[in-house]
C-alpha cells in the first residue's frame, strides 16, 4: 500500500511539473503576459482531512487533470480582465462626453450672464420695460447707450454708430435681435404647454397635451383585437343606419 501511494504521489508531481512546463512555454512565447499568468491563476486549497475526515487517496480528489487546464484557466482570466477593462473604458468615455457637454453649457451660461450684466449697465435715460427691443449706439466719446429708436427710424440722420439691438425678457435677460424670433417661439410653446396642463382635470397619469401629435404605427396586438371584434360582431342584413339604409346589399 505504501509503495502504491508513493507511485501515485510521483505521478501527481509529474503531472503538476508538466503543467508548469506547459505554462512556462506559453509564457516564453508571450513574455508580456508571463507575470500576469503566474499571479492571476489561483487554485483552491486542498486538504487531506476535509471536515475532519481522512481521505483514502488525496490523489483522486486533488489531482490536476489535464496539464493544459491551468493554462486555459489563465487565458480565461486574462480575457475576462480585458473585457472588464474595455467595458470600464467605454463607460468612462460616455461620462467624459457628458462632462464636456456640461462644461460647454456652463461656459455658455457664464457668458450670457456676463453679457446681460454688461447690458444692464449701459447708459439709458428711460426705464427699461420687459418685452421691449432696445437699440444700442456708441457716441464719439466711446460711451454706449440704449435708445428706443431703430437705425431705420433715424434714417440718414443717425447721429452715432449702431452696435446692435436686444430684447429685454421678463426674466431680465437679454436676447440678441437675430435670436428674438427663436426665443419667442420657445416661450410661446412653453406657455401653450403650461396652459394645456392647467386646464386638464387632476390626474396622476402623465399628460402630453399641447405637444405636436405623432402618428404611431399600430401594434400587432391592436390589429388582432380589432380584427377579432369585427369577426365577432358582423353587420346583419336588417341593421338600420341613420340615413335609412339597411345592411343588405
Amino acid at each position: 500500500v505504501g509503495e502504491g501511494e508513493g507511485v501515485r504521489k510521483r505521478q501527481e508531481q509529474g503531472v503538476r511539473a508538466a503543467a508548469f512546463r506547459s505554462r512556462d512555454n506559453m509564457s516564453h512565447a508571450n513574455p508580456e503576459n508571463n507575470a500576469t499568468n503566474r499571479s492571476a491563476v489561483a487554485l483552491v486549497e486542498s486538504s487531506a482531512n476535509p471536515a475532519g475526515l481522512q481521505l483514502v487517496s488525496t490523489y483522486q480528489t486533488n489531482r490536476a487533470g489535464d496539464p493544459l487546464d491551468i493554462v486555459a484557466l489563465a487565458e480565461q482570466i486574462q480575457k475576462a480582465d480585458d473585457f472588464v477593462r474595455a467595458n470600464a473604458c467605454n463607460r468612462l468615455t460616455g461620462i467624459a462626453e457628458q462632462i464636456q457637454y456640461l462644461q460647454e453649457k456652463a461656459r455658455k451660461v457664464l457668458e450670457d450672464a456676463k453679457r446681460d450684466a454688461d447690458l444692464h449697465h449701459v447708459a439709458c435715460n428711460i426705464v427699461k420695460k420687459p418685452g421691449t427691443v432696445y437699440f444700442m449706439y456708441k457716441r464719439d466719446s466711446g460711451q454706449k447707450y440704449f435708445s428706443i429708436l431703430s437705425p431705420k427710424e433715424w434714417g440718414q440722420s443717425c447721429p452715432h454708430d449702431f452696435l446692435g439691438a436686444y430684447k429685454l425678457q421678463h426674466d431680465m435677460s437679454w436676447t440678441p435681435y437675430q435670436e428674438i424670433e427663436k426665443r419667442d417661439s420657445e416661450i410661446s410653446f412653453i406657455d401653450k404647454l403650461l396652459t394645456q396642463q392647467q386646464t386638464l382635470p387632476q390626474s396622476t397619469a402623465p399628460n402630453f397635451r399641447g405637444l405636436d401629435p405623432m402618428i404611431l404605427p399600430a401594434s400587432k396586438n391592436t390589429l388582432e383585437r380589432s380584427t377579432s371584434i369585427e369577426k365577432e360582431a358582423p353587420i346583419s342584413e336588417n341593421t338600420t343606419f341613420p340615413d335609412g339604409h339597411t345592411g343588405s346589399i
